[in-house]
């Protein structure tokens, strides 16, 4: 693989910034059909309620209006429930309970915000101002948003399908071993952590733009969507709404996902089903009221969890009891989030030899909980990390050298819940933020903020993930409905410009940058010979899409193996127009060469030659276009250690981040920029959930923070310049040894943040989102404490 300056390494500028920095971008929103109607859905203003009756006379009479559609004629067209696609089963092997969940629901509601009708009109307001016509009554019921609550006995039942609100009783790990561990423990440490839900609050909130074709019996639908094709497939095989072949799904640009937007909901299907029913394109675009309430949320964990330790200080055994609310239905990928993807990441960066995880997974009635910025790993990590600091706080011991005392040295290393870790410098990550952090001069810069009466702290997080989310053999095994390899098409036109169409897709990553530059090292051209193309099923090969920072690892190598058959096939038929042998051809520069001699063809002669067709070796085809699916060996394990630094003021508990450093392993890294601006982007998001956010309901399951004036964004005076650095482990389960990145930012800062915080106000009694007001409060009663004591 020969290198170029614009390559991989190399710092290049986004290419795709310049449409969005102009204002040039192509959203959902932005797309325009003629006769084109808009949808406004009528909503329940109760989290649980039955509906008693519906009246749409008024709003049907309204002007522009073309229709008013309820759950009626949405059954009686035969579309389907909302399903989840990973099959769970509890621990005495019954399947998960899953609850009817219709595009409309016409019966019970069970969230506030939950649609009961649709409007198309033809302008936005018209459809808005029909909508609030649209009279429904309703049975108000009693309403549960604590998942705790929602498994206590006469607790309000959201599901008949689910008993007592369970939806699945789940373990993972060897309970007699680790209770073996706790009997002999030299000390054990417990805590009850709690997680808090978050709201994803994309730039760009959904939308969707749905066209019938009566001719052609044919639907195209625009969609802010991660996975165009997964979302096409699970719209025509489960939800009934049209055969594969007569359904297009485009994602345009797209303003940001954070996982939110890789699941199916009710707003895509209806606005297709309603544009065959009306004969008109029908579109929607949420407001930010309707994200907060219909987009999936993301946490919302109750957790038990307990860390046996030998006299040496060295982790015997952990055990862990979770309670995961899901809300009130199942979404897509919902029941992998707190099992498959928390639990097996709980033996973090450690030699842990005995763990055992117990996980219910609970409806209420609040907006479905599903993936968010790294699914479950965010959660495993804030409990083992905030485990981690507290136990290393009771044995006395430095919280760095616990950690270091504790981990795994030696790969491959298998943990006692699945992962085989494969790769990994822990202490080479670990000493290079104790270094960037000056850690040895940190008493001194306490002592120095005493004195002008201010608590300073100082807060670890050794965190580990587990991305590309493969090999589809052992995803299968554990439930999954999909297989998650990836797929790319490289097409080398006449000219020797070059298309690549990969079924991965970006909504900020900026794949049109490195996934151009991953060719230019290859091939040794110009990155303004290259284009990417994504996100359209009627354009590329059925893709899985981009989640769980699975673009690089998968997709990229998919794309590796693509361009391994093009480099192959031009080769032989370089060797053939030189008269050379195969084996003798190199590609250098752009340039096929031969070994030894003066012989040489441009990449573009090459390519030409193959379109010209006027002489191929024998047998060969014409052409320059290779297609190939990549398939993972194994996850890929990112890691690193984040340290936090903080100063509280404790007369108004307020939490200045002074100091953040990053240190992380990702195996190969393509475009270093990039890179950085996701990690600035994950660690913003973690202090955001660490400092601010906080999806609170009142106890009638009223979403108390739905708006941006209840609902606090981290905004650019809450963090500080970040000061990140990267080890270098490459990962040997694909061919670039890379490992993923987008996702590490917002798993590892929530635990540093808050263990710093505790670590300066004396006090571990401290919940997320650690607010002033939680932050004085909890220095009161630490004071409280130290005083009874």
């Amino acid at each position: 693989m020969t290198s170029s300056a614009e390559g991989i390494g190399a710092r290049v500028t986004r290419r795709e910034d310049k449409r969005f920095v102009t204002g040039k971008g192509r959203y959902t929103d932005d797309m325009t059909v003629p006769g084109m109607a808009h949808a406004a859905f009528v909503r329940s203003p109760h989290a649980h309620a039955k509906v008693t009756s519906l009246d749409a006379s008024a709003a049907r009479a309204m002007p522009g209006v073309e229709a008013v559609l309820t759950s009626e004629e949405l059954v009686a067209d035969g579309v389907g429930n909302l399903i989840c696609g990973w099959m769970i089963h509890s621990k005495d092997g019954s399947p998960m309970k899953m609850g009817a969940w219709r595009a409309l629901e016409g019966d019970t509601v069970r969230h506030v915000g939950q649609a009961v009708a649709v409007v198309v009109a033809d302008t936005p307001a018209r459809a808005r101002d029909a909508a609030d016509a649209v009279v429904v009554e309703y049975e108000p019921l009693d309403a549960v948003v604590d998942a705790l609550d929602a498994l206590k006995p006469g607790a309000p039942q959201l599901h008949p399908e689910a008993e007592g609100n369970l939806i699945y009783d789940w373990e993972i790990g060897d309970q007699a071993t680790t209770d073996a561990a706790f009997a002999s423990a030299a000390h054990v440490t417990r805590m009850e952590i709690r997680n808090n839900r978050l709201v994803p609050n994309a730039m760009e909130p959904r939308a969707a733009l749905a066209s019938y074709d009566e001719a052609e019996e044919h639907y195209t639908l625009w969609t802010t969507s991660q996975n165009p094709h997964v979302a096409r497939l699970v719209l025509s095989a489960f939800y009934n709404i049209a055969p594969e072949h007569k359904l297009r799904v485009i994602a345009p640009d797209v303003g940001g996902g954070f996982g939110s937007k890789i699941f199916i909901y009710p707003e895509e299907m209806v606005c297709l089903w309603a544009s065959k029913r009306t004969g008109l394109p029908v579109k929607w675009a949420a407001d930010r009221t309707e994200a907060f309430l219909t987009d999936a949320h993301g946490r919302d964990h109750h957790s038990e969890a307990e860390l046996a330790l030998d006299a040496d200080n060295r982790i015997t055994g952990f055990r862990v009891k979770t309670v995961a609310n899901l809300g009130a239905y199942m979404s897509l990928f919902s029941s992998s989030v707190p099992t498959y993807l928390y639990a097996t990441l709980l033996s973090g960066q450690y030699a842990i030899p005995a763990i055992h995880a117990n996980v219910k997974a609970v409806y209420t009635n609040t907006t479905p909980v599903d993936a968010y910025r790294g699914a479950g790993r965010p959660e495993a990590t804030y409990l083992v990390e905030r485990v981690m600091e507290t136990a290393a706080r009771e044995v006395g011991m430095d919280p760095a050298e616990f950690r270091r005392k504790n981990f795994v040295r030696s790969f491959p290393h298998q943990t006692p819940v699945i992962m085989c870790y494969d790769a990994g410098d822990y202490d080479a990550s670990l000493d290079a933020a104790l270094k960037a952090i000056d850690y040895a001069g940190f008493a001194a810069r306490k002592a120095e903020a005493a004195s002008r009466g201010k608590l300073r702290g100082i807060g670890f997080s050794c965190y580990i993930e587990a991305c590309g989310i493969a090999p589809s053999q052992a995803v299968g095994s554990l439930g999954a409905g999909v297989g998650l390899w990836e797929s790319a098409e490289v097409r080398v036109n006449p000219v020797g410009t070059i298309e690549v169409l990969t079924g991965s897709h970006s909504h900020g990553q900026g794949h049109e940058t490195t996934f151009a530059q991953l060719v230019s090292d290859r091939f040794g051209v110009g990155l303004d010979t290259v284009s990417i193309v994504h996100g359209d099923t009627d354009k590329v090969q059925f893709g899985m899409g981009t989640y769980g920072s699975r673009s690089g690892a998968v997709g990229m190598s998919a794309i590796v193996k693509a361009l391994d058959k093009v480099e192959a096939k031009a080769k032989k038929l370089a060797a053939h127009l030189m008269e050379a042998a195969e084996g003798d051809i190199t590609l250098e520069g752009g340039t096929f060469k031969v070994a030894g001699t003066d012989k040489e063809l441009p990449f573009f002669q090459v390519a030409l030659a193959a379109y010209t067709a006027h002489n191929m070796p024998e047998g060969m085809e014409p052409g320059l276009k290779e297609g190939a699916f990549y398939d993972p060996t194994n996850f890929t394990f990112p890691a690193g250690t984040y340290i936090c630094e903080v100063e509280v003021d404790p007369d108004t508990g307020k939490t200045e981040i002074v100091d953040f450093v990053a240190a992380d392993d990702f195996g190969t890294i393509i475009n270093p920029m990039i890179v950085e601006g996701q990690v600035h982007g994950g660690l913003t998001q973690g202090i955001g959930q660490a400092l601010l956010e906080n999806a609170a309901y009142d106890e009638d399951g009223q979403l108390l923070s739905g708006s941006y004036m209840d609902y606090c964004m981290p905004r650019a005076d809450d963090v500080p310049s970040y000061r990140l650095m990267t080890t270098m482990t490459a990962c040997p389960g694909n061919p670039l040894g890379m490992k993923g990145c987008g996702e590490a930012g917002a798993i590892g800062s929530p635990p540093a943040v808050i263990n710093a915080i505790t670590d300066a106000i004396g006090s571990n009694d401290l919940v997320m989102p650690a607010t002033p007001a939680a932050v004085w409060q909890a220095i009161r009663q630490g004071r409280t404490a130290e005083a009874a004591e």
